[in-house]
């Protein structure tokens, strides 16, 4: 069976609920299993994820970036960079914040510049603009932003279970079956190291 561990952080629920459509996606692909963990639950044995094949790794942006719980996790993970346990596994990002932008793009780079230094092979979003069309800001359509290099939503000042709206969860799930597939392809070709 091929693991795909989404690590994420989140202080309201928006993120948590981005998280969730992650792994719906993760999971509507036949031979994976999609493992929800909090980021902090994992920041003092990091080590726990190295069984898995790809992690998909998930933080709201605060003030351009990662959260600082989410920069603890990142940090903790330095022993396992040092020995290189996680390189050619499959990785991926998501980010959320309460603006359309947000800087959100920063908080992407930062989780790829991890992955990166960690020798994982980073998955961006294939879904293309649904807003192409000329339905700029529709919040139901599919990668509303046109953000390439992960998933990202935006959630209005309200409860998690009235935001994000249905376009950036759907983008949030293809995401997630999008690495789960090459996650699935690259452990049947014994690629992944892990």
């Amino acid at each position: 069976m091929t693991i795909v561990a989404v690590v994420y952080h989140s202080e309201n629920g928006h993120t948590e609920k981005q998280a969730m459509h992650v792994v719906k996606g993760i999971n509507n692909i036949n031979g994976v299993t999609g493992r929800l963990i909090k980021a902090e639950s994992v920041t003092e044995n990091p080590e726990t994820l190295n069984t898995a094949d790809g992690i998909i790794f998930g933080s709201p942006t605060y003030l351009g970036n990662v959260s600082a719980r989410f920069k603890a996790f990142m940090d903790a993970t330095s022993g396992i960079w040092f020995g290189q346990q996680w390189k050619d596994k499959v990785a991926a990002g998501f980010t959320n914040s309460q603006s359309l932008a947000g800087d959100k793009l920063a908080t992407l780079l930062s989780l790829t510049v991890f992955a990166a230094q960690h020798g994982m092979i980073w998955i961006g979003q294939s879904a293309m603009n649904g807003s192409a069309n000329g339905d700029h800001g529709n919040p139901e359509v599919i990668n509303r932003t046109g953000t390439m290099l992960g998933a990202v939503a935006q959630s209005d000042d309200a409860p998690a279970e009235i935001t994000p709206p249905a376009g950036d969860l759907k983008t949030a799930e293809m995401l997630g079956q999008r690495v789960a597939g090459i996650a699935l392809r690259l452990h049947s070709g014994g690629i992944n190291n892990g």
